[in-house]
């Protein structure tokens, strides 16, 4: 069982930055793809960026392409969202989550395809 924590979301205005952390706990990370989701108010939850087990590889959605970026960090057992240039689009609930991965290389974009997920944390963006 993984047990994974958000942190990190706040209020922020337009342009600034902030960065999420996902803490797990109760199994390693080491061997596990990871990713952010997040839903707005009225919205369905949405892919934000993944990461592989590796963290060799890592997308994400067009909405925050260039602006957002994913890293992790398996001596830790941590992952974080690097987030810039925010914008008012960007108010959501963050949630992290994460879901073993047999090859090192792999990433998911579905919320049907994590297993464990944390309990998220709010970002408002203000303009």
């Amino acid at each position: 069982q993984v047990q994974l924590v958000e942190s990190g979301g706040g209020l922020v205005q337009a342009g600034g930055s902030l960065r999420l952390s996902c803490a797990a706990s109760g199994r390693t990370l080491i061997g596990y793809a990871m990713g952010w989701f997040r839903q707005a108010p009225g919205k369905e939850r949405e892919f934000v960026a993944a990461i592989s087990r590796s963290g060799g590889v890592t997308d994400y959605s067009d909405s925050v392409k260039g602006r957002f970026t994913i890293s992790r960090d398996n001596a830790k057992n941590t992952m974080y969202l690097q987030m810039n240039n925010l914008k008012p689009e960007d108010t959501a609930v963050y949630y992290c989550a994460t879901k073993f991965a047999v090859y090192y290389s792999n990433i998911y974009y579905l919320r049907a395809e994590y297993d464990y997920w944390g309990q998220g944390t709010h970002l408002t963006v203000s303009s």
